[in-house]
């Protein structure tokens, strides 16, 4: 089914064709409609399947034969829940209404406030903020809502991990009654679900998991100890050559030590985290985005705020918590239907988030073993595996049992093994 069928007019059809988008993803299918219907929406759509503009697409269409026409208001708000994202989605924004007379605006914290309210000065069509940002805004009158005809939450669940309920509770309360609403989330937690409750009056819901169309993207791990992970990591990029890759890092601290503990094996890698400068961070991301850095370091931040085609892998340094931001971190490979490569470096330490993840996924991620890197400290095989004891000596028996033949014992073991490739829902690729 093409654009043109959805509702969409020609100038925006011809802004996505340029960027070279002819065929709606399943998500963009089912919201776009919906959305230009007037209804309140609730999606439910993992990362790398086009959920950004199937909300920004009946946006610009339902904005585009007016203009914002008093100062300091905005038309339609976008609330997101980190800077990275915010950039993301106005420059997504941009590039969709290219053919359109529309305005849009980034707002978030960490830069200077005089730029961003000079902007909303004239009054902005489409406003994309982060929470905290926007309730400082709209405390100095620099912004007003009184105009606002559509309200985007985009990654709820991530925003409520984040603690920004409050925020948003406060943002709601400042809001005309008489709004379009539409929340996306990677998940409907029952947090999420909650949330929805509260300020979504019946929505129509929506929940897109494609495995066929999903992102195709190669798990595996690698066994190892803590303190040999540095090491790892530069004989894994020294070894397979790899380019472009986004290694993601719990802290800032250790994406520091990181960098500079690559550099003296004479590998080049840049990092960004929150103590960084936001020029400095948006300086790297473009570096990166443009190869001219192979080797990005990242703490959480940027989890859900890179958006770069076909970037062929992701490296979990550490593995995170909750186990959902582990389906986040790997989402930014393999994205629209590409194929992507995950690998995690997993030591003693780590087993818990692992069983966690391993949960999430519904199998276990394929171990490999790399020559001169196994551990001391034994990663034991995840909660999945688990066998009652009395099972365990049931097989026992069943083993030294004279009619068992070793070509069934081998046909067992077989079963045993994790899937190669799998993706993040659990299908083979």
């Amino acid at each position: 089914m093409p654009f043109s069928k959805l509702g969409l007019s020609d100038p925006i059809i011809t802004a996505i064709t340029h960027q070279g988008y002819t065929t709606p993803t399943p998500i963009q299918a089912k919201a776009i409609p919906i959305i230009l219907s007037g209804k309140n929406v609730i999606a439910a759509a993992q990362t790398g399947t086009g959920k950004t503009a199937s909300f920004v697409l009946p946006i610009l269409e339902k904005l585009k034969d007016n203009e914002t026409t008093r100062k300091k208001r905005v038309r339609a708000l976008i609330i997101a829940p980190t800077r990275e994202l915010a950039v993301q989605v106005d420059t997504n924004i941009k590039q969709y209404s290219s053919t359109l007379n529309l305005t849009s605006l980034a707002m978030y914290g960490g830069v200077d406030l005089k730029p961003q309210k000079q902007a909303l000065i004239e009054g902005v069509d489409i406003l994309v903020a982060t929470p905290g940002r926007l309730l400082d805004m709209y405390t100095q009158r620099a912004v007003h809502f009184d105009e606002l005809e559509i309200l985007v939450l985009d990654e709820a669940d991530r925003m409520l991990d984040m603690g920004f309920i409050e925020d948003i509770n406060k943002i709601m309360d400042k809001l005309p009654q008489n709004r379009q609403n539409l929340l996306f989330s990677a998940t409907l937690s029952h947090q999420v679900k909650a949330l929805a409750k509260t300020t979504i009056i019946k929505p129509v819901e929506i929940s897109v998991v494609n495995k066929a169309n999903g992102p195709q993207i190669e798990q595996w791990l690698v066994t190892v100890d803590k303190d040999k992970k540095s090491a790892l990591l530069s004989h894994l990029i020294n070894e397979y050559q790899w380019q472009q890759t986004l290694i993601f890092i719990e802290t800032k601290q250790g994406a520091a030590k990181l960098v500079s503990q690559l550099e003296k094996r004479g590998i080049n890698a840049e990092c960004i985290h929150s103590g960084r400068s936001q020029a400095i961070r948006e300086k790297i991301l473009a570096d990166f985005k443009s190869g001219k850095i192979n080797l990005l370091i990242a703490t959480g931040i940027a989890a859900r705020g890179i958006d770069i085609d076909n970037l062929p892998r992701v490296v979990n340094y550490d593995l995170p918590y909750p186990a959902d931001d582990y389906i986040h971190r790997i989402g930014r490979t393999g994205r629209a239907g590409s194929q992507g490569e995950a690998v995690s470096l997993v030591s003693k330490d780590d087993f818990k988030n692992l069983c966690a993840i391993e949960s999430k996924l519904g199998h276990l991620i394929t171990r490999k073993e790399i020559d001169g890197f196994a551990p001391k400290k034994v990663v034991p095989v995840s909660i999945l595996n688990y066998v009652p004891k009395h099972k365990k000596a049931t097989a026992k028996k069943e083993k030294t049992a004279p009619e068992q033949s070793s070509s069934s014992v081998k046909k067992k073991a077989k079963t045993n093994q994790a899937p190669l490739p799998i993706n993040p829902w659990g299908n083979k690729s």
